[in-house]
């Protein structure tokens, strides 16, 4: 019998592998015999990174870059040395999180940084990058990345404009004759799951804005702006600028800049992840595929990670179950999504700091998985 065993963190608790491996454990204690496969899975946010470098035989790096306030943050990112593909979280260099409260206004932070990242891996040889691009402190429309990378963004005198997006209130020029030519050679694919465009009331500035700091007399601006560089950047690429886009809005303008310059692919954090672990070739041979998630509910069923797995496991007409740290009403809907059924781990009261500790999830995983097993076996041998 094989298993295939993908499950998205538990997070504050396990990582996707620390679950899968709880998982195989259990299914281990059941039958020995069983050829269980842990797979990584993450939905392109956080934890993505941590998912494919443990689950693909990754490496970590570490590189000192321009935080979202212009001083120095410590990013961590990843390189999956058989492909030459750098994973990265754009949060870790210009995040909402590496920003205090008091401190935070969209109008002077900067996605540099991410500029920076991108940078480093080039010179360790990547050509190929896999980028979340969620959590963002920014909306500064990717100009930051697109300055480390040798793009020039002038204003009226032929001065490079200041970081974040009062920059972009003196934008007058872009340039492309700075470009590192490496960024010819590369290819991204951005973890993309918000569909707004750049600009007006769906536009980034008016959704994500206040989240950021930004008033709604800086709201306004910041929308013209960026308006104003979609301009420009339709000017400087016109096969590529599609400001009306979906996506393009992601990340204060991220989206727009990765699509439109760097000629990226925005892509569902899901699927992305599905394709580059090759979660479909293991399926193919599978008798039972195991997924699931620290909260199993109604938005599990419109698209993250487990209904991913589930989807694509249907196409090969597998059974799917779901193991879960607690599961909600609403999450019969993922029914309907391919996961046949679904379980909580849990065997008795707690408290949730209890039911977080890692010991206490992984038992918890293991005992359910086990039981889970035992009564697929019957069914198969009936």
């Amino acid at each position: 019998m094989n298993i295939v065993v993908a499950m998205d963190s538990f997070k504050g608790s396990l990582s996707s592998m620390e679950a899968g491996q709880a998982v195989r454990a259990g299914i281990a204690q059941a039958d020995p015999r069983v050829s269980v496969t842990v797979r990584p899975l993450a939905d392109g946010g956080e934890g993505t990174v941590e998912a494919l470098i443990s689950g693909m035989g990754g490496q970590w790096q570490q590189v000192t870059v321009t935080g979202p306030l212009g001083a120095p943050v410590v990013c961590s990112y990843g390189i999956l040395p058989d492909s030459g593909t750098a994973v990265v979280e754009m949060s870790g260099a210009a995040g909402l999180t590496l920003v205090p409260k008091s401190q935070r206004n969209p109008l002077y932070t900067t996605t540099y940084g991410v500029g920076e990242v991108i940078r480093d891996a080039m010179a360790k040889g990547c050509r190929r990058f896999l980028v979340g691009i969620g959590g963002s402190a920014t909306n500064d429309g990717g100009v930051g990345m697109l300055q480390a990378l040798g793009y020039g963004f002038f204003d009226a005198e032929g001065r490079p404009i200041p970081h974040g997006a009062q920059g972009l209130s003196h934008l007058a020029r872009i340039t492309c004759d700075g470009v590192l030519p490496q960024l010819a050679q590369c290819e991204f694919r951005a973890a993309c799951d918000v569909t707004n465009i750049l600009c007006g009331p769906q536009g980034c500035s008016a959704v994500y804005g206040p989240q950021k700091g930004a008033t709604p007399e800086t709201i306004q601006d910041m929308d013209q702006w960026l308006f104003h560089y979609a301009q420009l950047a339709q000017a400087v690429c016109p096969d590529t600028a599609h400001p009306n886009a979906p996506g393009t809005g992601a990340a204060g303008g991220l989206g727009f800049a990765f699509q439109t310059f760097l000629r990226g692919a925005l892509e569902p954090g899901v699927s992305i992840v599905l394709e580059e672990t090759h979660l479909e070739d293991f399926i193919r041979d599978a008798d039972l595929v195991i997924t699931g998630e620290g909260r199993l509910d109604g938005q599990t069923a419109m698209g993250k990670a487990p209904v991913g797995v589930a989807q694509l496991a249907k196409r090969h007409h597998k059974p799917v179950v779901a193991l879960a740290g607690c599961v909600t009403p609403d999450a019969t809907a993922c029914h309907t999504q391919g996961i046949d059924a679904f379980f909580p781990i849990l065997s008795g009261p707690c408290s949730l700091e209890q039911a977080m500790e890692p010991d206490t999830a992984r038992a918890n995983l293991a005992a359910t998985a086990q039981q889970v097993f035992r009564l697929f076996q019957t069914g198969m041998t009936n």
